[in-house]
């Protein structure tokens, strides 16, 4: 027993693992992917904006090793053609982020077609890369979605967004009974309001920024940690739902 065993649980390195990230190149997923390659992980991430995959892949490449496509995983396949991808320039999986998402507001407020894509974007492709997480993982390995606290804020003006969150967070939990026996962890992290491109149609870089100094609103880093932590679990052990929120926000 060595001095330090009673004190501290066993943390696994990260080192050497694999991880694929969905919505890797901003936000909350681009912080996660450059953390988690800063700690020795292999990551491939998507994004639908060419710029921001570039921008990603040379900020990762500061602190580790990198690759990604751009994509749009709403689209029919996309998700499969996501994880060939990545499972051919891994060579394998230890990890996956389950992230990319976009905006939505009440249902009232959103055309058939916009309805459509925020599901097909938010739910559909949640669903599909957790097919895919799993089928490459098999018998070892971490699943984490990134969901959020709309699952418990259920507000008027958010009823789509806060409905497929509320679902995620379901699947999440029964996903985890569902896997847990053969051997991987799921998780779902909730953020709370995180500064992001995400979040540019309600606040701008600038109102971000003010909300964050004032503490009423997380840094994506900030999530970026919550999900390191859930990483370097034990195996026996399986942190179900991490829910982040910026100390000083006000009651919604």
């Amino acid at each position: 027993m060595t001095p330090e065993s009673d004190a501290h649980t066993e943390q696994p390195s990260l080192e050497g693992k694999k991880a694929i990230i969905t919505g890797g190149t901003t936000g909350i997923g681009r912080a996660i992917a450059v953390l988690l390659a800063s700690y020795g992980v292999d990551v491939f991430v998507c994004g639908r904006d060419p710029q921001h995959l570039e921008d990603a892949l040379q900020r990762i490449g500061e602190v580790g090793r990198g690759d990604g496509i751009a994509i749009d995983l709403a689209e029919p396949d996309n998700v499969r053609r996501f994880f060939d991808a990545g499972l051919a320039y891994l060579g394998g999986l230890d990890i996956a982020v389950i992230n990319a998402a976009v905006p939505a507001q009440g249902i009232t407020t959103m055309d058939e077609g916009a309805l459509r894509y925020a599901i097909a974007t938010d739910f559909t492709a949640y669903l599909l890369s957790a097919k895919a997480a799993a089928d490459a993982l098999r018998d070892h390995g971490n699943i984490v979605f990134i969901g959020s606290m709309s699952a418990y804020m259920l507000g008027a003006g958010s009823s789509v967004y806060a409905g497929m969150k509320y679902g995620i967070q379901g699947f999440s939990e029964a996903l985890r009974k569902e896997l847990g026996p053969k051997g991987i962890q799921v998780c779902n992290v909730e953020p709370g309001k995180t500064g992001a491109d995400f979040q540019y149609e309600s606040f701008t870089a600038q109102e971000q920024a003010d909300a964050i100094n004032r503490e009423e609103m997380l840094r994506a880093e900030d999530i970026a940690v919550a999900t390191h932590f859930v990483l370097t679990q034990p195996r026996r052990a399986v942190v179900q739902q991490v829910t982040v929120a910026p100390r000083g926000q006000p009651e919604e």
